[in-house]
């Protein structure tokens, strides 16, 4: 099919808009027919382990904004106490997808935001996650950020959230 093909929005099976097109890795949309990765299914309930061990096989794959979708799936439907914490990691995520993405000054502004609020998290290591790691990997990413002009490789670049 041709992207002409598909000019009616995508629906899931509940008949809820959702773009059916193939992403590449780094979440980027492809054109209709093109082989992509695959996608993270949505709404997917997982323990907070689950969710850091999921979270940090997609990262190592160079997939963030994927490893996003999990941190997403986490902060919508986990305790209202933890919701900070993982929409902090997604935010993480994201700026990551941004850099290896090209887009700078967008990621260097979500890891900002995010080591922010994981630096007023009250818990230290949250399901094994090293905050502290993290925030020093975000800062440290942001000065990569600014100072090249090339993006930065997703998987050599991601952090290890146990530290």
């Amino acid at each position: 099919m041709d992207d002409r093909q598909h000019d009616r929005r995508d629906r899931d099976p509940e008949g809820r808009a959702r773009n059916a097109r193939p992403r590449d890795g780094l979440g980027r949309p492809l054109p209709y027919g093109e082989a992509g990765v695959e996608r993270q299914p949505e709404g997917v309930v997982r323990t907070g382990d689950d969710t850091v061990e999921e979270a940090q096989r997609l990262l190592d794959a160079g997939m963030p904004f994927h490893a996003h979708e999990v941190f997403e799936d986490a902060w919508k439907s986990g305790p209202e106490s933890e919701r900070a914490l993982w929409r902090a990691l997604a935010q993480l995520a994201v700026g990551l997808t941004h850099a290896a993405r090209g887009n700078r000054s967008g990621g260097a502004t979500l890891l900002r935001r995010g080591a922010t609020v994981i630096a007023e998290y009250p818990e230290a290591r949250p399901y094994g996650i090293d905050l502290a790691h993290l925030i020093s990997w975000a800062r440290e990413l942001v000065d990569r950020v600014v100072q090249q002009e090339k993006p930065v490789q997703a998987a050599e670049s991601a952090p290890r959230l146990r530290g």
